[in-house]
């Protein structure tokens, strides 16, 4: 079997564009991969254009390793997130294929499943005002839903350091969060690595007695050392630091790993090589006893590959998932996604050959690409729309 066609495709929301890759073979089987390229979709619509003549034609799909060697190594140049991201989606795809080709499930295929059911938490639900009551009614809409966890950023536009009035302000929204959703359930605060340590340590003490289940990304992911200093402070408090959705080979996560500097690793499997790679990755935070909760803002193929990937991964912790609340009708884009069960907040295991889920390529027609810049400094940037009049890009990248 042989890869003969590499196919993108991007689906336009207001605030994020999901670019799906279609692998297509000479024996009539596809598989499918997807990403969510924050701000930079052209560069990786550019990349997977050299790469699929380099790399991807014409290989055969069941020799994963080697196609993914070949695709971090002979290009001569450093992993990015272009290009770790670019490996993902055709990664996937291939699995997905190997899959269908085998009939069962990718999970099967990765040492089968350690768990009947895979714990979910809910982002991109406070697309509200940022006040105490906006934020209380919103989360109740959560626990309605099922979720037994939420992840909330209640810090605006902060960035470095919040006046007086900011971190008075963050706080009443986070314990208008905890009224709504009761004692019994988790409540996950993210800081977008907007703060400088100092702040990030006062802020973590603020929230403590709130009991947050952990700070996320408290300061820019560059510098491994001013991580390790908030860790640190707050481990008296008992509140685990999660970081990672920004770490895109292993060789970033070594000093991370070495310096114990967080507790919860938040690697996104969609930028960070694809599934084996990740994988691979939560073994290795398992010698340091670290859980991972992957980070997941794609829609229906990405999550799909997130859940196979927890059905099978011992460490697994929880998973993030947007698409009951932030542009529910994207999982339309497919068929054959579980939903998250009402009774208990957690998805079931996939279903199906492959990763389950079937494109249906008409549906991107509806929803074409937009022109959108996501900034998470911006004024209101919860609301999740761009900050100029949203348009279609009229671009031949579908």
């Amino acid at each position: 079997m042989r890869i003969t066609a590499i196919k993108p495709m991007v689906l336009g929301t207001p605030w994020r564009n999901l670019t799906f890759v279609v692998l297509e073979t000479d024996e009539g089987l596809s598989g499918v991969g997807e990403v969510r390229m924050v701000n930079h979709t052209d560069a990786l619509l550019g990349y997977l254009e050299e790469a699929g003549r380099n790399h991807v034609l014409g290989s055969d799909p069941f020799k994963i390793e080697d196609l993914v060697q070949r695709m971090f190594r002979r290009d001569y140049a450093r992993a990015s997130e272009i290009m770790a991201s670019a490996i993902a989606v055709v990664e996937m795809a291939c699995w997905d294929i190997l899959g269908k080709a085998l009939g069962v499930p990718v999970y099967q295929l990765l040492g089968g499943a350690v768990r009947d059911r895979i714990p979910a938490y809910a982002n991109g639900w406070y697309t509200v005002e940022r006040a105490p009551a906006d934020f209380h009614t919103a989360a109740q809409r959560v626990v309605a839903r099922g979720y037994r966890a939420l992840k909330v950023d209640p810090f605006g536009a902060g960035f470095y350091e919040l006046s007086r009035a900011e971190k008075l302000r963050s706080i009443a929204l986070i314990e208008a969060v905890r009224d709504a959703v009761g004692p019994d359930n988790e409540i996950f605060i993210e800081m977008h690595g907007r703060f400088n340590p100092v702040t990030a340590i006062e802020m973590t003490r603020e929230l403590a007695p709130l009991r947050p289940g952990w700070i996320e990304e408290p300061v820019p992911p560059e510098n491994i050392r001013a991580l390790q200093k908030v860790a640190t402070a707050v481990a008296p408090l008992g509140i685990p630091v999660a970081t990672g959705e920004r770490m895109h080979t292993p060789y970033e996560y070594r000093e991370l790993f070495e310096l114990q500097a967080a507790d919860i690793i938040q690697v996104d499997l969609t930028h960070y090589g694809g599934i084996s790679a990740t994988k691979k990755l939560a073994a290795w935070a398992d010698a340091y006893y670290m859980l991972i909760a992957p980070h997941n803002v794609c829609g229906p193929v990405g999550t799909a590959a997130a859940l196979h990937l927890a059905a099978c991964t011992t460490n697994f912790k929880i998973q993030e998932h947007f698409n009951d609340f932030a542009d529910a009708w994207v999982k339309d884009a497919v068929a054959g996604l579980p939903e998250v069960d009402v009774a208990d907040g957690c998805f079931p295991l996939p279903q199906g050959p492959g990763l389950g889920v079937t494109l249906n390529e008409e549906f991107f027609a509806e929803h074409p690409r937009e022109h959108v810049f996501f900034n998470l400094f911006a004024e209101d940037w919860q609301h999740r729309q761009a900050r100029q009049n949203p348009t279609h890009d009229t671009r031949a990248h579908d």
